[in-house]
Order: structure tokens, then C-alpha cells, then sequence
């Protein structure tokens, strides 16, 4: 069973701890807390991925060969929901190849055992760094993304158009409208995204997926 408190502030970042033997997950929890952080230990992949929650703030310890799913497949499928958690890979084997693979998929490091504690501790940090990075330009892309679903469906066409450098007069010709309703609907576009300026206006859509 996973080793966790009954009352867990999921805003708290979260050493996550995979592995299936039991002493290396006592001996990991121990170290970890000891050094302050929270910690959640689960005995395989799949006890992990039934909780896993996409906005748990955090980093992942994930031992590679595991019963049932592998630490490689829980990483793939996280990597596929483009998961915002650091992942550290340990393993007692150390194969080159599965290492190369690990670190291709995403993991910030694959760590051989036995391994230094300073040495996890210091990659921890360097996780927890990479996380708080990930969480804040993936906050900045949602409210870009929120204040662009706001628009209407003219307001989002001229939108496109004025990002794309075309001229109020242009994109009235093409869409066949009036230029003052392009200005009407720029301005009320620039307004919601709350852009001052043009440069803002495209920066923004830099970090926007367009409607289908």
C-alpha cells in the first residue's frame, strides 16, 4: 500500500517514490523526508497511475523493472499526457540502451544502485527547480489559452488576421466586412486577451492552440 498521510495538501510539492521492493522505498521515504520534503511511496506503476493527478506539483522516482507495469511504460504513458512531473529513473541493472531510452522519453536523469544519497538529493532539487519552471509557463499558456476561448468566432477570425500582419483594410477585403467593424472587433479582441500592443497580441498567440 502506498505510504500516505490522511490529510495530503496536493498544492504541496511531492517527492513521488515507485519502486517495488519495500526496504528501498522505506530507505528513500526516510532519506527524503528527512531533508524536508513531502513523500508518497507506491509499491508498482499501476498504484501509481490509478492517482495520478495532472497538476500535482512535484517529481517522480521511478525504478525501471517492476511486476505488471514497467517504470519505462509508466513513463511513456505519462509522457503521452505530457505530464508536468521531473522524472529521476533508478534501476539496479543499468543497462546503456535503457538509460538512453529514459533520458530520450524525458527523465532528467537514470540514476544506477546503488547511489550516493547526496547524489539523489541533489538531482531532487534540480527536479523540483525544473517543476516549478514547467508549472509556471504552463500557467502562463492556460491564461493565454482561457482569455482566447473567450472570444467569439469573428472576434478569434480577426484575430488570426491581425496576428498574421495584415492591415485593418485587408483583412475587411477578405472577410468582407467594413474596416471599421475589423477595428470594432480587433480592439474587442485586443481587450480580452488584454494585450497593449500588437507585439503582446502576438506573443500571446504563440501560446495558444487555435479553436478546430
Amino acid at each position: 500500500m502506498p505510504n500516505k498521510a490522511p490529510d495530503i495538501d496536493n498544492s504541496k510539492p511531492t517527492v513521488f517514490i515507485v519502486d517495488d521492493e519495500p526496504d528501498v522505498r522505506a530507505a528513500l521515504r526516510l532519506l527524503i523526508k528527512s531533508v524536508g520534503y513531502t513523500v508518497e511511496c507506491f509499491e508498482s506503476a499501476d498504484q501509481f497511475f490509478q492517482q495520478f493527478k495532472h497538476d500535482r506539483k512535484g517529481c517522480l522516482i521511478l525504478d525501471v523493472r517492476m511486476p505488471g507495469m514497467s517504470g519505462m511504460d509508466l513513463q511513456e504513458k505519462l509522457a503521452s499526457m505530457e505530464t508536468l512531473l521531473p522524472i529521476i529513473m533508478i534501476s539496479g541493472h543499468g543497462e546503456i540502451p535503457m538509460a538512453v531510452k529514459a533520458v530520450q522519453n524525458g527523465a532528467i536523469d537514470f540514476l544506477q544502485k546503488p547511489f550516493s544519497d547526496q547524489q539523489l538529493l541533489d538531482r531532487i532539487s534540480q527536479a523540483m527547480e525544473i517543476n516549478n519552471k514547467r508549472h509556471s509557463i504552463h500557467d502562463i499558456r492556460q491564461d493565454a489559452q482561457d482569455k482566447y476561448d473567450s472570444l467569439t468566432p469573428r472576434e478569434s477570425e480577426i484575430f488570426a488576421e491581425v496576428v498574421a500582419g495584415k492591415l485593418n483594410k485587408i483583412i475587411a477585403y477578405e472577410l468582407n466586412i467594413s474596416t471599421r467593424t475589423v477595428e470594432i472587433h480587433r480592439a474587442k479582441a485586443m481587450e480580452k486577451m488584454e494585450a497593449k500592443n500588437l507585439s503582446e497580441l502576438i506573443n500571446m498567440a504563440n501560446l495558444i492552440k487555435p479553436s478546430e
